[in-house]
């Protein structure tokens, strides 16, 4: 093969009942400039068989075995051997629709301005038995245009991971995988973004992503909710310091017990809160590790406080946003969500 312009990186662990599939849907992308390089971590079943079968001979199919490492071993390894400018990522047990290489290349090709380029997804699970992650991906798949990923990658990950195509010069810029007990890849979104890395969406479902009982998220502590909490304080600190100055207190809106375990981090990262904001009427006036609660209502204006909306109730972000903004608060410039 010549240089292709895309590598598909798909990493692999004990999935030969579902990698065939997976390996066909590649496979059959109307784009044809790309390689599939297949890293098997170590499986102990038929995933690499079931891969080759699968490929029927494609020369655009390479296999790489490797010790048994775990996810960020077999995706570095993946991307060490890509040849292409464009890095996409694809997992053993979704699909991708036939348009999705096509369209994530063109929108690259087409804005310059941007680094990683995701789809939207649909969910390929049972919507009644795993509500919270179907909501998850209503909450993603809505946000498409690079402000709005930015603006809203506190609250959960922002873009589906096997769903992204990213230019491979962001690893020698910004790194790339890292090996730690975090989401490897909201820890990877966190930091390019931070970095200035733009992020967008083709306005188009162009993946199944399917809820298996062993997908990782669901088996790993890397992805537990602390994991995820502790990732986001971190970056979270970071894009407060840059907005806050001398005078300016920082304030955490919710005052109950849960939201402040959740963000304890953030003092141990150096942010300093100056209190809370909270609408239980218990609690407004009051003292809470502390510090002051206050109503929203009571809040300094804009110039003296930066709010961070950390309440996880689902509809309560968009409440609070709005008591923001009326009050003239300006979204990534005096408050984040980051529930």
């Amino acid at each position: 093969m010549e240089t292709p312009l895309v590598s598909v990186v798909l990493p692999a662990h004990d999935a030969a009942a579902t990698v065939g599939r997976g390996v066909r849907t590649v496979l059959e992308q109307t784009f044809r400039d790309f390689e599939l390089i297949v890293v098997d971590d170590g499986s102990v079943d038929d995933t690499v068989r079931e891969a080759l079968a699968a490929a029927g001979g494609d020369p655009r199919l390479r296999v790489i075995e490797i010790p048994h490492g775990g996810i960020v071993r077999a995706l570095s390894a993946g991307i060490e051997a890509a040849r292409g400018d464009l890095i996409a990522r694809m997992d053993a047990d979704d699909e991708m629709l036939p348009r999705r290489l096509e369209a994530q290349v063109a929108l690259l090709d087409r804005r310059a301005d941007i680094g990683v380029v995701g789809c939207l997804v649909e969910f390929g699970g049972d919507r009644d038995d795993a509500r919270g992650y179907a909501l998850h991906v209503d909450w993603l798949n809505a946000l498409r245009e690079p402000d709005e990923i930015a603006l809203n990658r506190f609250v959960e990950s922002p873009v589906a991971h096997p769903s992204v195509t990213f230019r491979r010069e962001l690893i020698d810029r910004h790194g790339g995988y890292v090996e730690s007990d975090e989401p490897e890849d909201y820890e990877l979104w966190l930091r390019w973004m931070h970095a200035g890395v733009r992020f967008a969406k083709v306005p188009e479902v162009l993946l199944r992503w399917n809820d298996s009982p062993a997908r990782m998220s669901r088996t790993s502590t890397r992805y537990s909710r602390d994991a995820f909490y502790t990732c986001k304080s971190r970056y979270l600190a970071r894009f407060v310091r840059d907005r806050v100055g001398p005078g300016r207190g920082v304030w955490l809106w919710g005052a109950g017990r849960q939201t402040r375990k959740r963000f304890a981090a953030l003092e141990s990262e150096g942010i300093e809160l100056a209190g809370y904001v909270d609408i239980d009427p218990r609690k407004i006036g009051q003292r809470v590790a502390g510090r002051p609660v206050r109503a929203a209502r009571d809040l300094p204006g804009p110039g003296n406080a930066f709010v961070i909306g950390g309440v996880g109730v689902r509809g309560a972000r968009d409440e609070i946003c709005a008591s923001l903004e009326a009050r003239g608060f300006r979204l990534g410039e005096d408050f984040v969500p980051a529930a």
